[in-house]
């Protein structure tokens, strides 16, 4: 294998923005809402046959309030426009992922998903819904990634 290749992890996959940066707050806005991601043209990015997707999230949380992110799936659409019914992955839910600790605090981290994207259509997006268990006061705010890899061709560096 190419040296370059052996310490270049930047030259094997293309990350891309999967989802607007979200707020929520307990009982409120965003809360137990569904996040719809951004499009992604596997087209335009070589065609990659793998990825990576991180649910990256921060909830200021009450003692013993809980985030959880539910309903994660990556729907797959041949134009852009019009999106299959029937989702190409729904992933079990990952449950809770953040509890506040005493008298309350601030919680940060990552959920990875893999996911094989061979039989994807031209354009895939990741949907997800984080849900906040206290009322009024709890926060949380969530970002979306994608790492593509396993490209028809190296991607562009």
């Amino acid at each position: 294998m190419d040296n370059l290749l052996k310490h270049d992890l930047g030259s094997l996959v293309t990350p891309k923005l999967g989802a607007a940066f979200g707020a929520a707050t307990a009982g409120g806005t965003g809360d137990n809402t569904a996040v719809t991601g951004i499009a992604v043209d596997r087209f335009a990015a070589n065609m990659p046959r793998a990825a990576v997707v991180l649910v990256l999230w921060q909830a200021a949380l009450a003692q013993n309030a809980t985030l959880t992110l539910k309903t994660c799936e990556i729907e797959q659409s041949a134009d852009g426009q019009n999106w299959d019914a029937t989702k190409l992955v729904s992933f079990a839910d990952p449950g809770v992922v953040g509890t506040g600790g005493a008298g309350g605090s601030t919680a940060r981290g990552m959920v990875k998903l893999a996911i094989d994207l061979s039989s994807a259509k031209r354009y895939v997006r990741f949907n997800h819904t984080p849900d906040l268990s206290a009322a009024n006061t709890d926060t949380s705010n969530t970002a979306v990634a994608w790492v593509l890899s396993g490209h028809d061709s190296l991607p562009a560096v």
